[in-house]
């Protein structure tokens, strides 16, 4: 990783980093998902193994926290960040989840910008957590990558408002928009998540920066 890290950071950024290269796949599964019209059982395999792997990274983050006396960042905000990193992963899957069993069929082009929303926000994540090693001197670029985070969820809210009126003014179909209203609304909180990410790093700025 470089960065003149000593080894125990280096195992704490790798994790995160490999949770949010994990979210980035995770994230181009979802919306190759919305884009499907048909079976989505293979993407499904696809985002359970994501899963499953960001949930050994995260155990191997709080493993790390009980034996580690100095931590590169505030145990709380490490814990804190890796579960929410978890979390957005396990959203996604729920997603995909529902879309499955629901036999959701074909979705619409705002669910489609809703899922396209989320790739755009993962990528910022991504990238954020690669300055994070270097803090100080990576301070503007870290915040430029929260602010863009915090606008796709502002964009998010806006639109799934517009999607659910959509989806009571137009569709007849009651048990449609049962299906719908869960899968917008996870949605939604998969970006909500990423906003409470680019938050927990905005108070790690301004403890560290």
């Amino acid at each position: 990783m470089g960065f003149g890290l000593k080894p125990r950071e280096e195992k704490f950024y790798g994790y995160l980093l490999a949770n949010t290269q994990l979210i980035r796949d995770a994230a181009e599964v979802l919306q190759e998902a919305l884009n499907k019209d048909g079976d989505l059982f293979e993407l499904m395999a696809q985002i359970d193994e994501l899963e499953q792997k960001a949930d050994e990274n995260t155990a191997k983050i709080v493993g790390l926290l009980h034996k580690t006396f100095i931590t590169p960042l505030d145990r709380e905000d490490i814990y804190s960040i890796a579960h929410k990193l978890d979390d957005v992963i396990d959203c996604m899957q729920g997603t995909i989840e529902r879309m499955e069993l629901y036999n959701a069929g074909k979705a619409s082009e705002g669910a489609k910008a809703l899922a396209e929303l989320v790739g755009k926000s993962a990528k910022q994540i991504d990238k954020a957590f690669s300055h994070l090693p270097e803090i100080k001197k990576q301070k503007d670029k870290l915040e430029e990558r929260c602010a863009r985070i915090i606008e796709y969820e502002s964009q998010g809210d806006r639109l799934y408002r517009q999607e659910m009126a959509k989806l009571f003014r137009e569709c007849k179909d009651p048990i449609e928009i049962i299906k719908w209203k869960e899968i917008l609304l996870h949605l939604e909180e998969t970006l909500d998540i990423c906003e409470d990410i680019a938050n927990l790093l905005k108070g790690v700025i301004v403890k560290y920066a």
